[in-house]
C-alpha cells in the first residue's frame, strides 16, 4: 500500500506552506498542528513532501495558512554564467564612463593649451 501512495502525489514532490493568520487565540490543537507543519509565526513559511500525512494536517488549519507548489531549483550550470555577465556589467560601464571621462579631458587640455 504505501507504494500506491507514493505513486499517487508523486516521488519527489514538494509544497510550501506559508502561515498567514497568528495561531493566537485558536484551539491549542490548531497552534499544535502549525508547530508540527514547522511554523513559528506570521509569514514563516517551510517546504513539506507533499504526503497525505500534511496535507491532514493542512486540512485542519486551512483558515491560517497559505499552501503553493514548491519548484525545484534550476540546474546550477546555467545560472553560473547568468551570474557572470551580471558582475561584470557594472565594471564595464563604470570602465566606459571612466574612458569617456577621460577622452572629454584630455581634449579640454589640449584646446586651452593652444
Amino acid at each position: 500500500m504505501p507504494s500506491s501512495s507514493v505513486a499517487a502525489t508523486g516521488a519527489g514532490s514538494l509544497i510550501t506552506v506559508i502561515q498567514t493568520r497568528s495561531g493566537i487565540g485558536t484551539k491549542p490543537k490548531h497552534r499544535g498542528t502549525l508547530r508540527a507543519l514547522g511554523l513559528h509565526g506570521i509569514g514563516t513559511s517551510n517546504t513539506l513532501p507533499d504526503r497525505p500525512e500534511i496535507r491532514g494536517m493542512i486540512a485542519r488549519v486551512p483558515h491560517l495558512v497559505a499552501v503553493a507548489d514548491a519548484t525545484p531549483a534550476a540546474p546550477a550550470g546555467p545560472a553560473a554564467p547568468a551570474k557572470a555577465a551580471k558582475a561584470g556589467k557594472p565594471a564595464t560601464r563604470a570602465t566606459a564612463k571612466k574612458a569617456s571621462t577621460e577622452s572629454t579631458d584630455s581634449t579640454e587640455s589640449t584646446e586651452e593649451a593652444p
